[in-house]
Parts: structure tokens; sequence; C-alpha cells
């Protein structure tokens, strides 16, 4: 999708939608309170050192005093060991709980995004998809992991360490103290250039892994056009401008960083100067001064790590406005709440369209017009008609991966949006003319519709459609696919899709022309075995070959999106010159197109 990557949340949209993910933090609530007791903890022996080298310069090193000297160096070393301990528990509790609440954020983003329409995934970009569920988790995953803790702890620590310094010597605490009116200001201007530049960031990364999985996929496409050094030189002016974004970020970090390091260091120079004249006055110790400067170094890290902090916050909250704009999307193709149960076995199979109307998303004008349609029960249609005509659109609205926008799909006198969507894609199978299989076994790809289907069930699937080419892979059925099956031949992928989709003895079967990829010897085989299967079974068959439409007990053909004539194959070549136009025409140039 190329217009959301030109979106730029606003700051109050940005923070609201990383409050919302505060639902995951809940089963962890336990954890992190003690998770902060630790932290708390931590801190509080860390602050309390400088107390006790105060004690230290001002009792035993000041009077002489050996044993005493002993004691508070034993105090002091043991709080440092507690405070070691406790940050160890603290950095091991969050990480488990960080990891936790990624993963239960991943799953439901792959959850949502396997309820969203066909529709949605044709305008979003894949590359911009994978990265809001890898690279924007992760940056989640390190703020809730760290960033938060720190904000916390650090604030907690910055406000106890002001409290103390005020109470050890107010005029110098109160300088101290003013040095939160430059942090505040450095801080609102580096928040609003951030949170822009850290958004088209991440866009752009999600347009970089688009490009990336555009071209591992159509690697054969593009070394047999000789076209790797034009995809070489736009990749690189792409990463480029990538390279250039993440410069500009760094930029802006490192300018902030730069003002948070001069702010502390300055007032730590005032409070030398200015505490060794108190010193010289008797208005401080030597130990105080030494508690004070103590304390005031502790301040250094807190202030130091508040860029890092509030730049992992704006990319925290540009992951999670990216996500949810995901997460926010409803599925347009649900249940509705009184949808009615229907069982395979009890299913006739009658079709009927009645005034069915339908156009994509964003699109003016409709690629369907009143079509009304009977497919009676048991009988196989077969739907031609030239490029464009819509016929590849017609069959998808069958399972439901589009809705119509006008008129009714009914099946067996139901309303196909008033059933059950599992129940009514159980009914429904499905064969397209460009296969999709995925990286796992040939029998994983096979059964994926019917998980429990036996080994004699895939054995009948698989000659039926002339797939026993799997027998002689290298472990057969356990034999796994590459990504996207592109290690087999398009007329193989073909003949699993097909297997695949007669296994599960569907009481309804959409064909949209499966058979294009096969040779002249083979397809003739397949059509022999499918006319056994298709008696009984109401099927529709998109067609572009003469041989084909052979299978088909009438024709429907559509042009322009609407139904012009419906007849058997020798009537419509008597009746209908544009049926004997498109049966005539190349069998290349009439590929399935919306």
């Amino acid at each position: 999708m190329d217009a959301e990557s030109a979106r730029s949340p606003s700051r109050q949209q940005a923070i609201h939608n990383l409050w919302r993910l505060r639902r995951y933090l809940r089963p962890y609530l336990g954890q992190l309170g003690w998770l902060l007791a630790a932290a708390a903890t931590a801190t509080a022996a860390g602050i309390t050192i400088p107390m006790v080298i105060a004690a230290v310069v001002d009792g035993p090193v000041a009077a002489g005093d050996p044993a005493g000297l002993v004691v508070l160096g034993g105090l002091a070393l043991l709080l440092g060991l507690v405070e070691a301990l406790l940050i160890f528990i603290r950095r091991w509790a969050q990480t488990a709980s960080s990891i936790g609440m990624e993963t239960t954020i991943r799953n439901d983003i792959y959850t949502h995004l396997q309820r969203l329409p066909v529709a949605f995934h044709d305008q979003w970009q894949s590359g911009q998809l994978l990265s809001r569920a890898t690279s924007d988790l992760s940056v989640l995953r390190r703020f809730l992991s760290f960033g938060l803790l720190f904000l916390i702890v650090n604030s907690a620590t910055y406000l106890t360490v002001i409290a103390l310094l005020l109470h050890l010597h107010w005029p110098l605490g109160l300088v101290v103290a003013a040095s939160a009116v430059p942090l505040y200001l450095f801080s609102r201007r580096f928040t609003r250039a951030y949170l822009q530049v850290s958004r088209r960031l991440q866009d752009q990364q999600g347009d970089l892994a688009t490009l990336v999985e555009e071209s591992a996929q159509g690697i054969r496409t593009i070394v047999s056009f000789g076209r790797a050094p034009y995809l070489t030189d736009r990749f690189a002016r792409q990463a480029h401008v990538l390279h250039d974004t993440a410069v500009g970020k760094g930029r802006l970090l490192a300018r902030a960083s730069a003002r948070y390091d001069l702010v502390p260091n300055a007032s730590l120079a005032v409070v030398l100067v200015a505490g060794a004249i108190a010193v010289a006055y008797q208005q401080l110790t030597i130990g105080q001064l030494v508690a004070f400067v103590t304390l005031q170094l502790m301040l250094i890290w807190p202030i130091k790590s508040l860029g890092w902090i509030i730049a992992q916050a704006q990319e925290a909250m540009t992951a999670a406005d990216r996500i949810y704009e995901v997460l926010d999307t409803t599925p347009a193709i649900v249940d509705r709440p009184d949808a009615a149960r229907i069982h395979v076995d009890e299913i006739r199979g009658e079709l009927r369209f009645d005034g069915v109307t339908f156009g994509y998303s964003g699109s003016a004008t409709p690629v369907l017009r009143g079509v009304d349609l009977v497919v009676r029960p048991g009988e196989t249609l077969a739907i031609a008609g030239v490029t464009g005509s819509g016929k590849t659109s017609l069959v998808s609205l069958v399972p439901r991966l589009y809705d119509v926008t006008g008129g009714r799909i009914t099946l067996d006198g139901h309303d196909l949006r008033d059933l059950r969507l599992d129940e009514l894609r159980q009914c429904v199978g499905m064969a397209f003319e460009d296969p999709t299989l995925f990286s796992m076994s040939v029998r994983e790809n096979l059964t994926l519709g019917r998980p429990g289907a036996t080994d004699a069930e895939v054995r009948a699937a698989i000659a039926l459609a002339q797939a026993d080419f799997v027998h002689s892979l290298p472990w057969g059925l356990r034999t796994r696919i590459g990504e996207q099956g592109l290690s087999l031949s398009g007329g193989q992928r073909q003949r699993l899709a097909l297997a695949r989709a007669v296994l599960g003895r569907p009481r309804v079967l959409v064909l949209d022309d499966p058979l294009s990829a096969l040779d002249v010897h083979t397809e003739a085989l397949v059509e022999q075995a499918l006319r056994r299967v298709l008696t009984g079974t109401t099927a529709l068959l998109v067609v572009h070959r003469p041989s084909t439409v052979a299978l088909a007990d009438r024709v429907a053909l559509l042009d322009d999106g609407r139904i012009v004539a419906v007849g058997t194959h020798a009537e419509l070549l008597a009746t209908v010159p544009a049926y004997r136009s498109v049966l005539s025409a190349d069998g290349h140039g009439l590929v399935t197109s919306r």
C-alpha cells in the first residue's frame, strides 16, 4: 500500500495508540510489580552509598578511626552487592516479560491478517505488513523492556536525588533543579522532530522490504529479461533514501545527546565552584560536599539517557501507530450474528446469482452488472468470456473472497452472507489458475483444506490430478516444497492445487482455469478423471480452451460484466457469434482477469 506510507501520525494519536498496548501488559502485572520493586530497591541502595561515603569522610576519616572505617566500608560494599544482584534480577525478569508481550502482539497481528478480506491484501504492500510484524514489534519490545522501565526508574531517581540535594544544601540543590528547565525545552523540540523522522524511516523500511520480497519472488523474470542491473539500481536508490533518513535521524539524536550531556556537566562545574566556596565558609562539610557531588554524578546517566529514552518512546509510538493501522482495520467479510449452520452432507449445491453487482474498492466502474444465473445441483457450468470480462471476479464471490456490492448469491436458497464462513468454505473448493503452494511438505499442502484425509484419499486425489510425479520426489509426500512451490514446474503446481481442491470433497467446486499450464496429453487425462469427480458435484469452471468446455453441461457467456447468453456448448456455438469468437481466440490471450 503506497498511500498509507505517506501518512504522518499526530502526536496525540501516536500516544493514544501506545497507551492502548497496556492490555498486553496486564498478564505480566505481577511480574512487572516485582521488577519495579527490585529496580526501586536497587536504586535506593545506590543512592544510599553517597550518604555512607559522607559519613565515612566526616566520621572515621576525619577522626582517624580505622574500626569505624571498616564498618562503614563494609556497609557500602554490601549495598553495592545488593544493587548488583537486584539489577540482575530486574534484567532477567524484564527480558522474559517483554518477549512474552512481543509474541502475543505478533500472534494477534497474524490472526487478524487472516481475518481481513482479500481486498485488504490487494491494497497493502506485503513488505509493509512484514515490517509491522517484525521490525515494529522489535521496537516495541525494546521500549517496553528497557525504555519504559528506565523512564520510570530514572524519573524516580532524578526526583529522589533532587530532594536529597535540596536537603543537603538547598542553594546548590536549586541550581541542580533549575537544570530541568533547559532539559524540558530541549526535549519538547526534539520529540516533535524525532516522531516525524521515525515514522518516515519505518515506512521506508517497509517499502524496501517489499522491493526485496518482489525481487526474490520474481527472480526468474528479472534474470530472463536481463534486468538485474536495473533492479539493483532501483534497490540502491531506495536504500540510499533509507540511508539518508537514518543518518538524519542519527543526527537528530546526536544533537540531542550533546545537549543532554552539556546540562549536567555545566551544573556540576557550578556546584564544584560554589560548593568549594561553601566549604570555605563552613556552610558545608567536606563529607557533605563529597556526598552532594556523588549524588549529582548519579544524575548524569538519567539525564544523558533522556535523549535515548525519548527516542525509543517516539519510535515505539510510531510502531504502535503502524501496528494499529492493521489491527484497527475491521474485517469486512465476517459471520452475521444470526448466521445459519449448515452441514456439507446436507448441501444439494444449487447456486443462484440474483442481480449480482460487484466492483473493487477504489474503482468507480463495477466489474459485474446485474448478473442473473442459476447453477442446478450437480451441474457443471462453464464461464466463458474475453480477458477482463469478469470471470475470475464472478467465481471469487462464491467462497466469499469478496462480497457482492449489489444483489445476492444463494446456496440452496440461503444467502451466502447468512452462512457461517468456515462452513461455507468447507462446502466450496477452489483451484486457481495461478496456484499458491506453501513452504511445507507435499502432503501438508494437499491436506490444507482437509487435514484429516486418509492416505488412500490423498493417493486418489493425486491420481485424479495426474500428480503422480510426487512419488518420485526425494522423500515422496514428505518432501518439503520450496517457497511458492517454485522448485516445481507450473503444470506440477497446478496439478497439486487441483488435487488439493478435490481432496476436500466439496459440494461446490470452483475451478479457475486450473489446467492452463498442462500439456495436451496431461490435460486430456485430467479432464477424463475430472468427469468422474464432477458427477454429482456442482461446479463452476472458468474456461479458456474448447477442450475444457466439453466438461460442462452448460456454458454462460460473460461480456463486459453481464451474462449475455446461457446454453449448451452446441447451442451457443450455433447461435451466438460472440461465443464462437471467444473460442476461436488464441488461448494464451484469454488469461483470467478481473
